[in-house]
């Protein structure tokens, strides 16, 4: 090796513009045969210059993420648009607020088994609509209510701006205090009534209990004799014949008895009233009405159903998915003596015009 070489190798000096080390090859190996004549060595010799390195690098990353999953989550909505959902990452509300629990803008308030939970789902077919999963129970029943209006948007699914969250309890529309505190909450809020024939909505509302009773007496302890179910008549009818108006189920259908207080409470252009029986033979027209009333753009129809010859009512269907209610929903009624029907019809006659003159509209139910 010549001595200029040997000379260079001792004496590797660092360049100016660059504030990293040199060092000769020979000060880290003792065996010759590289012809390289420095190495660098990966440091920072000031520590000023290595913060402000750190410092760019860190920044650099974040802006790198942060470009990354805004295209994500652009791409994401995009193919998304036919049902848009928040998105499965989400980071602080300062750099994404638009996904949050929102208190409900609409609420289905009713009526028990005349399709409550029907109407949520078909409504959820609507890109720009989001449902809380289950029955709140917050406006009818003291100890939610008393948890004040935060627990009660906690349980609302995540939803965009422009989106609709509902959430559906059909005994807030026959707890009396109900109308006042959700007018509290918001008094400008869409109210979905859904209501049936009030002798079908009876025998089904009869037909659930009658189920559950079966079901709590077969876990029950086998030692216990348990009576009969009673029939339908027989709940229906008193010993001498006449309307048993006390029976629960009965009372319930008599929808003006209950309609009124909202009324007290909420101007009618704020209640929509849903044709229960004409949305289970065909659900579109109904559905349209009530895209309209919440300010939708139409965007349900009838791609989104297909009807179910097993079940004899229609399923739903978006464009990954067919889907039907759950094997509860859609139970066969027992047949009823149609006397006891056509008495029973003669009896709410009365009480359907009296709910006609105060919902302004006559729904056709049959009167014998």
């Amino acid at each position: 090796m010549g001595p200029v070489k040997a000379d260079q190798r001792r004496s590797c000096v660092r360049p100016p513009h660059l504030d990293i080390l040199w060092l000769p090859r020979a000060a880290m190996r003792s065996v010759e045969g590289d012809p390289s004549d420095c190495v660098l060595v990966v440091g920072v010799s000031r520590p000023k210059m290595a913060l402000a390195i750190l410092a760019v690098m860190l920044v650099s990353l974040f802006l790198t993420f942060h470009m990354l999953y805004d295209s994500a989550l652009h791409s994401f909505q995009a193919s998304n648009m036919e049902h848009p959902r928040p998105p499965l990452l989400l980071l602080s509300r300062r750099l994404y607020p638009a996904a949050a629990r929102r208190l409900p803008q609409a609420i289905i308030i009713g009526v028990r088994k005349c399709g409550t939970r029907a109407l949520l789902e078909m409504l959820y077919l609507h890109p720009m609509v989001q449902k809380a999963a289950g029955e709140v129970h917050f406006f009818d029943r003291d100890e939610n209510y008393n948890r004040g209006l935060e627990w009660y948007r906690m349980k609302m699914p995540h939803s965009y701006p422009g989106q609709i969250t509902i959430e559906k309890s059909p005994s807030y529309f026959v707890t009396p205090e109900v109308p006042e505190r959700i007018r509290a909450m918001n008094a400008s809020i869409k109210l979905l009534l859904i209501v049936r024939e009030p002798v079908t909505r009876a025998i089904s509302d009869y037909t659930q209990l009658r189920t559950h009773a079966a079901a709590t007496a077969a876990t029950a302890s086998t030692a216990i004799p348990t009576a009969p179910p009673r029939a339908f008549e027989q709940l229906a009818l008193v010993a001498n014949g006449s309307i048993n108006e006390q029976y629960r189920p009965l009372a319930i259908s008599v929808y003006h008895n209950y309609i009124h207080r909202w009324l007290e409470v909420f101007p009618r252009e704020q209640i929509l009233v849903v044709n229960g029986d004409l949305l289970i033979e065909d659900p579109v027209p109904q559905l349209q009405k009530i895209e309209k009333f919440l300010g939708l753009e139409s965007r349900i129809g009838t791609h989104n159903f297909y009807f179910n010859e097993t079940k004899g009512f229609y399923c739903l269907r978006n464009e990954t998915s067919d889907r039907c209610l759950r094997e509860s929903k859609g139970r066969r009624h027992p047949r009823v003596d149609p006397y006891v029907i056509s008495k029973l019809r003669k009896y709410f006659g009365e009480h359907n015009q009296r709910f006609y003159e105060l919902v302004g509209e006559d729904l056709g139910w049959p009167e014998e």
